[in-house]
């Protein structure tokens, strides 16, 4: 079953994802929920401005989604597997987009090649394909904002 905007809202409502394997989304559609995400983010710094903490654009931007029919989930916690290990709680994305898209949220005065590090690290550990990295400590989003993509489809 692939779910996307409105419907996902109605679906999990319904108990549609208990015990159903949700499809993978194709390159399209990863890139037109992407292309979503950025739009609703922008509206929240249009509206919110820059120099607050990252939990209140954070919960701006789940909210922002849940109005566009976008489902999302804050602070997801993920295991780390290492060899014959799984080490749990051991990350922590700070929102999951339609199960497929990792938004990494930053407020600091300039994004470091670490932190694009990191998102393409929760990808892999995560195994999705597309992740957004923005940093809302700036005047424009949009000069802060970098997309990146692990295995992503043809």
């Amino acid at each position: 079953m692939r779910v996307y905007r409105k419907d996902a809202k109605a679906a999990k409502g319904r108990g549609v994802f208990k015990d159903q394997e949700i499809e993978i989304m194709d390159r399209e559609e990863l890139n037109q929920l992407s292309k979503d995400v950025i739009g609703a983010a922008i509206e929240v710094h249009r509206e919110l401005g820059p120099g607050l903490l990252e939990s209140s654009y954070e919960a701006s931007l789940q909210h922002e989604l849940a109005l566009r029919g976008i489902n999302s989930m804050r602070q997801v916690l993920k295991p780390i597997p290492y060899k014959d290990l799984e080490i749990p709680d051991s990350y922590r994305i700070d929102l999951l987009v339609e199960d497929s898209l990792i938004v990494e949220l930053k407020t600091v005065s300039e994004l470091k090649p670490v932190h694009h590090a990191q998102v393409l690290t929760y990808l892999r550990m995560s195994e999705k394909r597309i992740g957004l990295l923005m940093n809302f400590h700036t005047v424009r989003l949009a000069d802060q904002i970098k997309r990146i993509v692990h295995n992503f489809p043809e």
